[in-house]
């Protein structure tokens, strides 16, 4: 890896913040030589602030914190993005992200994010909590009857019923993901292996 610029900019690069699963941009700061290697030793995304003129780990007062999955630099290597996963809101306002553009992803992330959340808080009225509560078993199977009605409704002519069943059988495979410890990301990982063989 070459050695990144930090001249140019009077000791800081720009830092761009990207979300691993929606690849929505989350926010901007800057990096010092120190903040870069604080950041690089601990997984955890510390910029260097200029209004307190100094270090500034993400989090260290909200909790939300930006755990580093990938470093890459620019073609001149005086700009950073950092691929994170986020322990919450990116934004002082309480958003997702410090830009209102939504996430480029498709919807399926943030239908897999809302299915997490629902889980993880324990939300009790909550048709997902209550299916992963009943354990692996039940989930498998509620996958294996939705595709069963799946391959039903294929082999007829009605398409909103074809697309319902569709849409039923995504969802309980997301809570499947989930009740494996795994995520739509890893299975896409895996088929981008497959395309490049």
């Amino acid at each position: 890896m070459k050695p990144i610029d930090f001249n140019k900019g009077n000791g800081l690069v720009p830092v761009i913040i990207q979300d691993i699963q929606t690849a929505q941009v989350l926010m901007l700061g800057y990096m010092n030589q120190v903040a870069y290697e604080q950041t690089c030793q601990e997984q955890k995304v510390t910029f260097f602030s200029r209004s307190k003129n100094r270090l500034w780990t993400k989090g260290e007062t909200s909790g939300n914190y930006l755990w580093v999955n990938s470093i890459d630099y620019d073609c001149d290597q005086d700009a950073l993005l950092i691929l994170v996963q986020a322990d919450g809101p990116c934004c002082h306002t309480g958003s997702v992200s410090c830009f209102p553009t939504p996430s480029p992803r498709p919807f399926l992330y943030d239908l897999e994010k809302t299915i997490q959340k629902r889980i993880d808080e324990e939300v009790e009225n909550s048709y997902t909590y209550q299916l992963i509560k009943s354990g692996i078993h039940k989930v498998a199977q509620k996958v294996g009857e939705e595709a069963v009605e799946l391959v039903i409704e294929a082999m007829d002519t009605n398409d909103d019923l074809f697309k319902n069943e569709a849409a039923d059988l995504m969802y309980h495979f997301l809570v499947l993901l989930k009740a494996k410890n795994t995520d739509l990301s890893a299975i896409e990982a895996v088929l981008k292996q497959r395309a490049e063989r």
